[in-house]
């Protein structure tokens, strides 16, 4: 007999979520030593890219646990351009899955920077994110409907994310991904101007969104990623989705007009990120504005 079992809240969707984050994370290490990976052939990168058995065998997990918990919603997966329709008769509701965020990283087996992502849109809002550090089994999550981000162990431990409002930017170091050095000039004099910004800078390389789990931990006080030709899904939307939970803000770095705020459009065909993007806390933006108007 068939019973009806009621219907998802934001603390069933929420608690669904962080399960397939974690078995995804299983799946990824018990390939550590073990993986094959070959180049893409599609993808359109000068240096190329790669993908592993690793992310495959994340894939599949994902994908068979959300068909079957959440069989109405729509998925964007980065492996073989998987694409689902969404069939829920009132809202646009789908998601999107990183499988394995730090390829590289995890071909040259660091034991940092390696991660996977899950990100749930409904109507073009990122409601629900969760993003696992492969190495660690740490998972920072938000359900929907919850104005909260956790930061959760291996152990189920749950810690609730807060930044410190009083710590000035001037007292902290500013992430920038994996080309290593600021690109445009008004970051660069942030950095190394006679008057800086920030006390000093540091470079990240792996997993996008491992890395701005440093800015919601507070270990750094800004990060800054891109440019991309067009940001993916996958990538981004995790990422976004955390960050405005916890109050921060996105800043474009555009050499001919400064610093502008930069609204992220979501859909399914990703968003481009022409300038670097700077996410910095909603209750440092004075100190940033003091800065610009003393440089700009």
């Amino acid at each position: 007999m068939k019973r009806d079992l009621g219907s998802l809240n934001p603390y069933s969707v929420g608690t669904l979520m962080k399960e397939a984050v974690r078995r995804a994370i299983v799946a990824i290490r018990a390939q550590r030593f073990t993986f094959e990976a070959r180049t893409k052939e599609s993808h359109g990168s000068p240096r190329g890219d790669f993908v592993t058995t690793a992310d495959h065998s994340a894939q599949r997990v994902f994908v068979t646990l959300l068909r079957n918990w959440f069989p109405e919603f729509g998925l964007v997966a980065e492996e073989e351009g998987l694409r689902v329709p969404c069939t829920h008769p009132r809202h646009d509701l789908w998601f999107t899955v990183d499988p394995l965020d730090g390829t590289r990283a995890f071909m040259r087996r660091q034991s940092h920077g390696i991660g996977t992502m899950i990100a749930l849109i409904c109507d073009g809002e990122v409601i629900a994110a969760c993003v696992g550090d492969v190495m660690t089994s740490e998972v920072y999550a938000a359900r929907p409907d919850d104005s909260a981000v956790h930061r959760i162990s291996e152990f189920g431990i749950a810690e609730r994310l807060e930044i410190d409002p009083e710590r000035a930017l001037a007292e902290q170091w500013v992430l920038v991904g994996e080309h290593g050095q600021p690109r445009s000039a008004l970051l660069i004099a942030m950095v190394g101007g006679p008057r800086p910004l920030f006390s000093g800078i540091e470079t990240t390389t792996g997993s996008i969104g491992i890395g701005i789990a440093r800015l919601w931990k507070s270990e750094v006080g800004a990060a800054v990623f891109g440019p991309f030709a067009r940001g993916t899904p996958w990538d981004l939307y995790p990422i976004i989705g955390l960050s405005e939970r916890l109050g921060f803000r996105f800043f474009a770095l555009s050499g001919e007009r400064g610093l502008t705020p930069w609204e992220p459009i979501v859909s399914r065909e990703g968003t481009p990120v022409p300038h670097e993007v700077m996410v910095v806390h909603e209750s440092r933006i004075d100190e940033l504005d003091a800065w610009a108007q003393r440089h700009l």
